[in-house]
Parts: structure tokens; C-alpha cells; sequence
């Protein structure tokens, strides 16, 4: 498929490596048939050893003769080999030694000897001939010396059964996708004005959003070629062929036209070039790497119906001549589902379930805030396979909450045993979470409250759920969330003589909630509205590192107090709602030390006959 003018690598190598095989038959043909431990012996020494009877049986060959002594002789074997010379009395000399002797059966002469060469020759040479040729056929795929070769899997319109209407949740994305998609079927038409198509398209966003099944699906609808390689791929140990593997990807794109070449994970290849942090220098063959890719990009006409779309979720490290106008033209966000988005993603996946009637997408999508579109289909997989282990005949809204109690909160410990303090403990620390939570009406459902350990540390979990999505978040909301994640450390306060490590999870995400407001959201009165911490990207997730400005000692000091100062206030809100609900912490947690579960419409009543007995509030 390559035209390139340059040989390939396998060419060049010399053909030593062969003949050094073909040395080792050889010496191995010769040396390996005789027997070890065997004497050597010249023919004069074996006619005076048969003189003196000491030869017990020899073996008569047309070239040797082998036999062996009737007693092992001082210093040598007990068996012998000797060249055979024409002696017409050997066998009456036999016969007087009473020596027992055999005929070798004929040999295959030269004739048979040429052929087992030549079988070997040719197997020899058909093994060489599959090194160098590789395998994987007409994908070019990973052969033995193909090291120059490119490892796309190449993916033709019948093999990508995948549409637009197989990928939910991120509709922008499809529309723009969709022009894509028309010149590919007409490239003429979008010339008619002098216009031309992107050459390549970036698709960025978190794991797990669908950035590769939408590329598939632009193939797909297209019904063109589709290319599909990790820029992992691309990067060898070798100097050189990471850039050999690039040129020859896109000549078999510019040989498949029209066709799509998809590059997943491309910060694996075109991250920033510059001096290496570990090594002190630079990477050459990532380099040489990024360089070929460049200007391939930079060589080929869009016009011929080949388009680059690419996928990374780190933007922020990709090298900026990759993501200049020419190459990498737009750029797509494909960002986690919004609660409309899940409720399609999850209608697709549901589509394969068998669902009991009161199964709800709109209720399991308001429980999965933050979820990705596999995240969805995992979830979707662990529901019915719930079902399937309590032999279930459908999948109910039960086996869905267990899902995401199983993905968010771990799988649940049945063997760990707590003992019936620490038990009591939890109930009301659990509790003192759902009760502010209720008292101050952030906006969202407590959906379910348990006792049993699930995961690594945690003992018990407050479940709840947004009832709409937000964007946006008032001060009060946010001081309104600390106090509830610190609820429980206010009622282990005013229940138990002494504090524990439980709240300790609470505790590290009520501390990141006040110090954003201070550093990032200028919401503290006495710092005004400076930013001093930068927040990660909303497409990079929570896991990426938080950049902190330059400011003075004094500055830290000020934002270590203000940190305090909300987090006081917090659990001052938190102390006085428990001791307000005091008698239903006690009912509430009293019930669930019994249950060790409640759900949404338990947690719902109790509230609710609570609020209609106002004798049973303690001021």
C-alpha cells in the first residue's frame, strides 16, 4: 500500500542472521547422531582389541563401525567408534572373536540427504519470508520486523454498525459533527463558495464521555473508512520509526479517500515539546514524533475527502502549532451529561434491559449527577446483574439504587461487624446529616440513609439527590452545604460525651467548600474579591491540581482565619438545628438502629409527622 520511495527497514538487514541459523542445522546434523561418552579409536587399536577378545558387539555401517567393550578398558568408554577401511576377512574375524555383530540398514544417499536439505531450506526460508513480511495483512498489522509500519486498525463501512442515534447526551456535538459528516457524502458542494472543510477536528472532555463512540459514529453515518489509533502507538523506543508510522498512516488514508483518521489519547503524542522536568533534556523521538505529524498535516488537501478528528482530556498540555488555525481547526467540548443528557443516555442503554413498570429514567437520572455516559452503562450492567443474582424476572428502581450505592459508596461489607456503640454512632451521626439537610432545604432529596459499612472506611452514608441541575451557586447554598456535611460531627457533639474520627471525609470536603469561597469566589467580606487559587478546568474532573497565586504571609493568614471563621459558623448552624430536632435525631436514629436502612418516602414521613407535632421540638 506504501509508495514511498524509501526501502523498507527489513531490506537493509543483512542476511546473517540466516546463515548463522543454517551454520547451527548443519553442526547440529553432524555432531548430534553420535552417541555421548563414545571413544574414538583408530582401525589398527580395534583389530588388536577384537585379537584379544575384549569386543563384545559392534555395529557394521558403510562408512563406521561402533561396538562396545566387554569390560569398560582403564581410562576409556565402554563403547567405541572407528572409521571402517575395506577389509574383505573383517566378518570371519568376527565370527573367530565370537563377537556379535549387526549390518547398518542403507543410508538415503546423496539423493535423500539433498532432499531433507533442500525441505529444510525451504522452511527455513518461508519462516524468514513471514518475519519480514509481517502479519495483519492489508491493516498493516503488528508484524515481526513491520516497525516502520502503521498500527490503525482500519474499520470499512460494514464492520461500524454505530449512528448518531446510538450516542445520547451531547447533542451541540452531534450537529457540528453532522457538517462532518455531509462533506464526506459531498465534498463538492462546500467548495461552491470557496469554503473547505476543517482539516482536523478535536474532541475534548473527561473519560468516559463518548468522545471515540462519536467519532465512530461519524464514520458511520458517513459509511467512509475509519482509521482508530492511540497516539500511544505512535511512540517507540527506536528513533525514528514513531515518525516512519505517521507517514505511513496517512498514506493509507490518502490511499482509502474519503475516510476518517481517528487519534485517541493524542497528549500521549503532541504533548508540549520543551525541556523534560525528569530527564533534564528532551524526548527526541516524541519529538520527531510531533514534527511528522505537523507537517502531515500541514501537507495534505482536505479537498480529497480525509479528515483528522482527535480525542484527549488533557487540553491544557497539548503543543500549541498542533492546535493552531490548519491543523486542528475546532475544538469540541464533550462534557459530562447534564440530567436531560442522562435521561437519553440511559433510555439507549435501558433499551437491552428488561425493566419492571415503576422503573423511572427520570428518577435514576437525578440520582446520578456528575456521571459520564459509561459511567450510565456501567451503572445500567450492575443493575441488572443485581437482578439477576436475587433471581429477579425484571430489573426494578431497588436494583438501580443499589448500583449507585455499589459505584459511589463501594461494595457493601456484610462482615464487617461494628460493634453496638460504634453502631449507635453512626446512626445518629448519619442522621444529624439528613436532618440539617431537611431543616435548611438546600435543594436537594435525601434519598437513603444507612448504617452498613461499604467500602474501604466508610461505616454509614447519607444518600441524596438534586431535585434540578445547577450551574450556578449562591453563598447561602454553599455555607448551607458545609453545615450539613458538618451535621453529623454536631450530633456525635450533643449525643456522646466525646467526638470520633467518623466525621473525618465530612470534615476534608467541608474544608475545601469554605476555602474555594475564600480563595477562588471572593465571597469573604474581610479578602474582597481577589482570586488566589485557581480552580481546575470543569473538564478535567476534581483530581487535577489546584494552582495557587503568589501572596504575602500575612495574605495566608488572612485566608487560614476566614477558612475558620466559616466553618464555625457552619457548625454553629449545624448545632442549633440538631438541638432544635433533638426528638427526631432520637426517633429517626432509634428506627434506623433497628432497620439499618431508610429510604426516601421512611425519611419523608418521619419529617413530616415531626413537623405536625410541634410538642415533641425541643427549643
Amino acid at each position: 500500500m506504501s509508495n514511498d520511495a524509501t526501502p523498507p527497514p527489513y531490506r537493509k538487514l543483512p542476511l546473517f542472521p540466516f546463515l548463522f541459523l543454517i551454520a547451527i542445522i548443519y553442526i547440529l546434523s553432524t555432531t548430534l547422531h553420535e552417541k555421548p561418552g563414545t571413544e574414538i579409536i583408530p582401525y589398527s587399536q580395534f583389530m588388536t582389541y577384537l585379537s584379544e577378545k575384549k569386543i563384545s558387539e559392534v555395529m557394521v555401517g558403510q562408512s563406521s563401525i561402533e561396538g562396545q567393550f566387554k569390560e569398560p578398558l582403564s581410562g576409556q568408554s565402554k563403547t567405541f567408534s572407528t572409521v571402517r577401511i575395506d577389509d574383505p576377512n573383517l566378518i570371519q574375524r568376527l565370527t573367530t572373536a565370537d563377537v556379535k555383530f549387526t549390518g547398518e540398514r542403507e543410508s538415503r544417499g546423496i539423493w535423500g540427504s539433498l532432499f531433507v536439505w533442500l525441505i529444510s531450506l525451504v522452511f527455513m526460508l518461508s519462516l524468514w519470508s513471514f518475519f519480514l513480511r509481517g502479519v495483519g495483512g492489508p491493516t498493516r498489522g503488528p508484524g515481526f520486523l513491520s516497525l516502520g509500519k502503521s498500527k490503525a486498525k482500519i474499520y470499512v463501512e460494514t464492520d461500524l454498525k454505530t449512528r448518531f442515534e446510538d450516542v445520547a447526551g451531547v447533542d451541540e456535538a452531534k450537529e457540528e459533527l453532522g457538517e462532518v459528516v455531509n462533506f464526506l457524502k459531498e465534498p463538492l458542494r462546500f467548495s461552491v463558495l470557496g469554503g473547505r472543510m476543517p482539516k482536523g477536528i478535536l474532541l475534548v472532555g473527561p473519560p468516559g464521555t463518548g468522545k471515540t463512540l462519536l467519532a465512530r459514529a461519524v464514520a458511520g453515518e458517513a459509511g467512509v473508512p475509519f482509521f482508530s489509533i492511540n497516539g500511544s502507538e505512535f511512540v517507540e523506543m527506536f528513533v525514528g520509526l514513531g515518525a516512519a508510522r505517521v507517514r505511513d498512516l496517512f498514506e493509507q488514508a490518502r490511499s482509502h479517500a474519503p475516510c476518517i483518521v481517528f487519534i485517541d489519547e493524542l497528549d500521549a503524542l503532541g504533548r508540549a515539546r520543551g525541556i523534560s522536568a525528569i530527564t533534564g533534556g528532551t524526548h527526541e523521538e516524541k519529538e520527531q514524533t510531533l514534527n511528522q505529524l505537523l507537517a502531515e498535516m500541514d501537507g495534505f488537501d482536505p479537498s480529497k475527502g480525509v479528515v483528522i478528528l482527535a480525542a484527549t482530556n488533557r487540553p491544557e498540555i497539548l503543543d500549541p502549532a498542533l492546535l493552531r488555525a490548519g491543523r486542528f481547526d475546532r475544538s469540541l467540548v464533550i462534557d459530562k451529561p447534564d440530567r436531560n443528557g442522562r435521561v437519553q443516555i440511559l433510555k439507549v442503554h435501558l433499551k437491552i434491559l428488561k425493566l419492571a413498570p415503576t422503573v423511572d429514567s427520570n428518577i435514576i437520572a437525578s440520582m446520578t449527577t456528575g456521571f459520564s455516559g459509561a459511567d450510565l452503562a456501567n451503572l445500567c450492567n450492575e443493575a441488572a446483574l443485581i437482578a439477576t443474582r436475587r433471581k429477579a424476572p425484571a430489573v426494578d428502581p431497588k436494583d438501580f439504587t443499589q448500583s449507585i450505592e455499589r459505584i459511589v459508596a463501594g461494595l457493601e461489607r456484610k462482615s464487617r461487624l461494628l460493634n453496638p456503640n460504634e453502631k449507635k454512632r453512626v446512626a445518629y451521626h448519619e442522621m444529624g446529616h439528613a436532618i440539617v439537610a431537611f431543616a435548611l432545604g438546600h435543594g436537594e432529596v435525601i434519598h437513603k440513609v444507612s448504617i452498613i459499612p461499604r467500602g474501604i472506611s466508610a461505616l454509614g452514608y447519607t444518600m441524596s439527590r438534586p431535585t434540578e441541575d445547577r450551574y450556578l451557586m449562591e453563598k447561602n447554598e454553599l455555607e448551607s452545604k458545609i453545615a450539613i456535611a458538618l451535621g453529623g460531627r454536631a450530633s456525635e457533639m450533643l449525643f456522646f460525651s466525646d467526638i470520633s474520627t467518623g466525621a473525618g471525609d465530612d470534615l476534608d470536603r467541608a474544608t475545601d467548600i469554605a476555602r474555594a469561597m475564600v480563595t477562588q469566589y471572593g465571597m469573604s467580606s474581610n479578602l474582597g474579591l481577589g482570586v488566589f487559587e485557581k480552580e481546575p478546568a470543569p473538564m478535567l474532573g476534581s483530581h487535577a491540581p489546584v494552582r495557587s497565586f503568589e501572596f504575602s504571609q500575612k495574605t495566608a493568614e488572612l485566608i487560614d482565619n476566614e477558612v475558620r471563621r466559616f466553618l464555625d459558623q457552619a457548625l454553629k448552624t449545624a448545632n442549633q438545628v440538631i438541638l432544635h430536632y433533638q426528638g427526631l435525631v432520637i426517633e429517626a436514629a432509634t428506627l434506623l438502629l433497628e432497620k439499618e436502612t431508610l429510604d426516601e418516602s421512611a425519611l419523608k414521613s418521619l419529617w413530616d409527622k415531626y413537623q405536625q407535632s410541634p410538642s415533641k421540638k425541643v427549643a
